[in-house]
C-alpha cells in the first residue's frame, strides 16, 4: 500500500512542532491519541529526541501509520498502539499527551470519554496538547470553519468543531487546568493543558 497522506498534516507541522519544543521540553513520553496517518508523528518525534513518542489510533490506520515510522527511521517513535477513546486505554502513565484535529470528528459522548482517559493515565504536572479548530461563545472563527463544520455535520451529524469553553469545563473536571491558547495558522488553536489535581 502507498502511505497515507493528509495535506493540513503538512501544511501545519513545523507550526505545531515550534509549540510542542517548548511545552513538552521536561516530557519524557508522550501518547498521542489519533495519530492518523502518521506524519506527524514521524515529523515530530525525530526533533524531540529527548522524549518517547507512542503513536495510537483504532487498528484499521495501523498499516499507514507503520508505514511512515518505517520511513521516519526513528528510534524514540513507538509503533501503534490499538486505542479507542470510547474503551480502557491500553497506556500506563505518559508525562505528555498529544492530539489534533480529532475531537471535531468524534461525537460529544467520546470527547467527553476523551477526558475520562486523560484523566484516569495523565499524571500530575502532565502537559496535554490539543490542536484544532474551535468555536468561541458559539461563534466560528472564520467563514471557512463555519462550512467545515457543515461539512462535518452533514457526513455525521454526531460531529462538529466544539466550542473551547466546554473543552475547558471537560478539562476542569479532569484536573486540568488551562496554560494556554495559542492561535495557529488556517484558524486553528492550540490548547495547552496541565493536570494540577487528581
Amino acid at each position: 500500500m502507498n502511505k497515507p497522506f493528509s495535506q493540513a498534516c503538512e501544511n501545519n507541522k513545523a507550526p505545531i512542532l515550534a509549540q510542542l519544543q517548548r511545552i513538552f521540553k521536561n516530557t519524557e513520553q508522550v501518547l498521542e491519541i489519533g495519530s492518523g496517518t502518521g506524519q506527524h508523528a514521524a515529523y515530530f518525534a525525530p526533533r524531540l529526541p529527548h522524549l518517547l513518542w507512542q503513536t495510537s489510533d483504532l487498528p484499521a490506520n495501523h498499516d499507514g501509520i507503520e508505514l511512515w515510522l518505517q520511513e521516519a527511521q526513528c528510534d524514540t517513535l513507538l509503533p501503534p498502539l490499538s486505542l479507542d477513546i470510547g474503551e480502557p486505554w491500553p497506556v500506563s502513565q505518559p508525562d505528555g499527551m498529544f492530539t489534533a484535529n480529532t475531537l471535531h470528528i468524534v461525537s460529544e459522548a467520546l470527547v467527553e470519554a476523551f477526558f475520562a482517559g486523560v484523566s484516569e493515565h495523565l499524571p500530575v504536572h502532565g502537559q496535554l496538547c490539543i490542536y484544532g479548530p474551535f468555536k468561541y461563545q458559539g461563534q466560528f472563527t472564520s467563514a471557512s470553519n463555519a462550512q467545515f463544520d457543515a461539512m462535518l455535520k452533514q457526513r455525521d451529524p454526531r460531529s462538529g468543531i466544539r466550542e473551547q469553553q466546554w473543552l475547558v469545563a471537560l478539562a476542569k473536571q479532569a484536573g486540568l487546568t488551562l496554560i494556554d491558547d495559542v492561535a495557529m495558522p488556517a484558524n486553528n488553536q492550540l490548547l495547552h493543558f496541565e493536570r494540577t489535581k487528581r
